[in-house]
């Protein structure tokens, strides 16, 4: 049962109390809801200049985690993608560091676990609340470590990753709460006294949950896991991208200051920073302290951590591949307009771009007349010349190649297929030492057997494929094989056939993959929603789980019961 709420939590669940109600109310109706203003200039007239300000002031520093046990030895692996000197060191979790942590993070778990799911969901939106203070410096570490664009790191890694934390904090909130803290049984023996007995029930924490971040977005990906686990009762050790440290190192840093202050040990979270060629996630997801692990990165990694670390629940976003269905259209203006920004938006650097566009190859019926294949993939190309014609708006789309495996899968393009629109490199003034790039579109035809090395793979970053189909009903087929076989995290459609809209919905019931149908405006397949969106769906080989759901929250806590006799 709940105990040991001290004055500074009960003024945090005071405070945050209303917060909660809402978000638990947002996840009910599925309504847009977001307390975390997406304007820049919502965080105060100098919030840029002094997120700019403390964000410089990290660089070439060593970034200290006060209080938390460390080897004494120091690591610096980030390299910003614009070239910006990083510089920053962080203690680096060796063996030994580990093992001296490790004992103390599961030694404050009891507490934590007494003070109940209300208190815990406090904390966490405490540090949610101080996370959004800091939004513009979030904003300058996620641009500098992923590569996205000023505007992208805001939002995706300022507030639509705050609310996707707060998402987390209200499913795992309403799930420990489902079962109350205490029942009075009693049982009827007829003439006899009747049985007595009360009942008490608490949420407990599994023990230690290991968070492995990902580079491309550490915050969005890497909130829902640490927030959902925190919230269940676990202590949380992160151990980010090498190459995108410096986001969660801050999450760290402020999420160990609000525990403490709130009367809880700061060792509940934890910094694991390596070195590079440690590997030390392999060696972490096995140890049986860890009981729960969150991991966003490539496909082999997350087969390997699902197949081998069998003392943990291991939740899991992988590689897929996302496919587009395009049977007609309404509105070919629009339709090319969507796709264009979908195939644009930082790069095709997201694990919900599309890559596959199904076309079938004596074309499509529009609201502009019957369009061949060949008219289809010409017409997206020029879609997204127009898109990004101008360097500055380019710029602001497609942020930064973020390594040199990206830039490599692009620059290989041609020997994949005829290209029907290559890349070109964009110049950024600010940041010279940006490697930019435009999408390619590289044509394949699905009755080539060699083809399906292109489609049926996995290519990360800005190139997709325009594939060939003999028909809807092949590119149907098509598409739950992929599924089927490869994963999807997305799946979108075009067509004004209510037949047709049906067949796809039901490849996406049998093999569970997330559908867009006829986006045409303002929202995009590659983009989901807090407490209203799901992301992924946890029923095909790109993800194990989703963003976020009950299934995500109620295996990270047990409920445990201690049962007493009464007296009559």
């Amino acid at each position: 049962m709940t105990t040991g709420i001290g004055s500074t939590t009960a003024q945090l669940i005071e405070r945050h109390r209303p917060t909660l109600d809402r978000a638990l109310d947002a996840i009910r109706t599925r309504e847009f809801w977001s307390p975390h203003p997406e304007h820049p200039k919502a965080y105060g007239e100098n919030a840029a200049e002094e997120g700019r300000a403390a964000f410089d002031a990290l660089r070439g520093s060593r970034f200290e985690v006060p209080g938390q046990p460390v080897s004494g030895e120091w690591t610096a692996t980030e390299v910003s993608p614009y070239g910006l000197e990083m510089g920053i060191s962080y203690p680096r979790a060796d063996e030994g560091a580990l093992d001296a942590l490790l004992p103390v993070m599961r030694a404050g778990m009891s507490a934590w676990r007494d003070v109940g799911p209300e208190a815990r969901a406090a904390v966490c939106l405490e540090i949610l609340a101080r996370i959004s203070g800091r939004t513009h410096e979030f904003a300058q570490a996620v641009m500098h470590t992923s590569g996205q664009a000023f505007m992208m790191a805001f939002q995706a890694g300022g507030p639509h990753a705050q609310d996707r934390g707060m998402e987390a904090v209200a499913y795992a909130f309403a799930e420990q709460v489902r079962t109350p803290e205490s029942a009075a049984w009693e049982k009827p023996q007829g003439k006899r006294d009747p049985l007595r007995v009360t009942k008490e029930f608490t949420p407990t924490g599994r023990g230690i949950a290991l968070l492995v971040g990902c580079n491309t977005f550490p915050t969005w990906n890497g909130f829902p896991g640490f927030f959902a686990s925190l919230a269940t009762g676990n202590a949380v050790l992160v151990k980010p991208h090498p190459r995108a440290v410096l986001p969660l190192a801050l999450t760290v840093r402020i999420a160990r200051e609000v525990l403490a202050e709130a009367g809880f040990a700061p060792d509940l979270v934890a910094l694991a920073a390596e070195a590079d060629g440690d590997g030390i996630a392999r060696d972490l997801a096995v140890r049986p302290e860890i009981r729960v692990i969150d991991y966003t990165g490539g496909s082999e990694f997350g087969e390997w951590l699902e197949a081998n670390a069998r003392q943990a629940r291991v939740f899991t976003e992988k590689s897929g591949v996302n496919t587009v269905v395009i049977d007609s259209t309404g509105d070919y203006r629009g339709m090319l307009a969507n796709l264009a920004f979908s195939l644009s938006l930082y790069s095709g650097q997201m694990c919900t771009t599309p890559q596959n566009l199904l076309i079938p190859r004596d074309g499509i019926e529009t609201d502009a007349g019957k369009k061949s294949y060949d008219e289809v993939v010409t017409d997206l190309g020029a879609s997204v010349v127009k898109l990004l014609g101008d360097d500055t708006r380019a710029n602001a789309l497609l942020g930064a190649i973020v390594n040199d495996g990206v830039r490599e899968r692009v620059d290989s393009a041609p020997s994949l297929g005829e290209v029907a629109l290559p890349t070109r490199e964009v110049e950024n003034p600010e940041f010279p030492g940006a490697t930019v790039r435009t999408p390619a579109i590289v044509k394949l035809d699905a009755a080539k057997p060699e083809a399906e090395a292109g489609y049926l793979s996995e290519c990360f970053g800005p190139v997709s494929f325009a594939v060939a189909v003999n028909s809807t009903e092949e590119a149907l087929a098509l598409l739950r094989r992929t599924i089927r076989t490869r994963g999807a995290m997305t799946v979108s459609a075009y067509t004004t056939s209510p037949e047709v809209e049906r067949e796809v919905q039901e490849v996406c019931f049998d093999e569970p993959a997330q559908l867009s149908l006829n986006l045409t405006g303002g929202v995009y397949v590659n983009q989901t929603a807090a407490f209203s969106d799901f992301h992924g769906s946890g029923g095909n080989p790109a993800a194990n789980c989703a963003l976020s759901d009950a299934a995500f929250v109620a295996d990270r806590f047990r409920v445990v019961e201690v049962r007493r006799m009464t007296e009559a």
